[in-house]
């Protein structure tokens, strides 16, 4: 999912006529890999994030009307293409897919390769998302406990690094460790908490709101020096992951 949202938003920015739009901006949620920002600032464009589910996405068009909106999606899958449809949408996101693998091939190329060579001018993102499944009431309450846990007893370090960031959209609040500051968040309440470690990697944890599980959503980033280097940084990277499970017991 997060492959098709950077792959697909960096293809329909390219073919924008970006500078003639009006405010344009794209659309993502706050477990999608943070890559996205990356391309936001190569355009020059806006990236909003919302809550899980297109639903949100379409909310930022309905609720900025002087601004365009170029396309957005999510990690668990579909692509939201312009405004037309509200909604990921199979046929405009296979229409777009399509057009933008026959345009890698006229080019010599493979959306892979594409995506490979976005990992070198923006770094290597690797993400992984894990689902605990606590079913019954003594699951729900285990769920419960644990963000209250992680809550009361947010940790200074994971995997070695610095924790310098803890959002928490329950509370509305965005804590930076090292300024020693708090900020309101602007998004909608919900039961989701965000570590941001020193190294650039994200630790999301939130529970499911219709299955009996809880989620860790993981982002982790290395440079990348040439796409032949790929499968070595790609190995270090799930290395890393692996380091931030052990360190959440999961």
């Amino acid at each position: 999912g997060n492959h098709g949202l950077i792959t697909m938003t960096d293809f329909l920015l390219q073919q924008s006529d970006v500078k003639n739009l009006r405010q344009p901006f794209i659309g993502s949620t706050i477990v999608s890999t943070p890559m996205i920002h990356d391309l936001a600032m190569d355009y020059q464009v806006e990236c909003k994030e919302g809550l899980t589910g297109f639903k949100w996405i379409a909310k930022m068009i309905k609720d900025h009307p002087q601004q365009d909106f170029i396309g957005g999606g999510e990690e668990s899958f579909g692509y939201m293409v312009g405004d037309f449809v509200r909604d990921k949408d199979a046929v405009t996101a296979a229409l777009l897919a399509c057009e933008m693998y026959a345009y890698a091939k006229a080019n010599s190329s493979t959306t892979y390769q594409d995506l490979l060579k976005l990992y070198v001018k923006h770094g290597c993102y690797q993400e992984k998302l894990v689902s605990l499944v606590k079913k019954g009431i003594s699951g729900a309450q285990e769920i419960k406990q644990m963000m209250i846990d992680l809550r009361e007893n947010t940790p200074t370090q994971i995997a070695g690094q610095d924790v310098i960031i803890v959002e928490d959209y329950a509370a509305s609040t965005r804590e930076n460790k090292h300024l020693k500051k708090t900020e309101s968040l602007e998004i909608p309440k919900s039961n989701v908490l965000i570590f941001y470690l020193a190294d650039g990697s994200k630790i999301a944890a939130r529970p499911s709101g219709t299955e009996p599980k809880i989620k860790f959503y993981i982002s982790v980033k290395a440079p990348l020096d040439h796409v032949s280097n790929y499968p070595a940084v790609q190995e270090q990277l799930n290395k890393k992951i692996n380091g931030i499970l052990a360190d959440f017991d999961i």
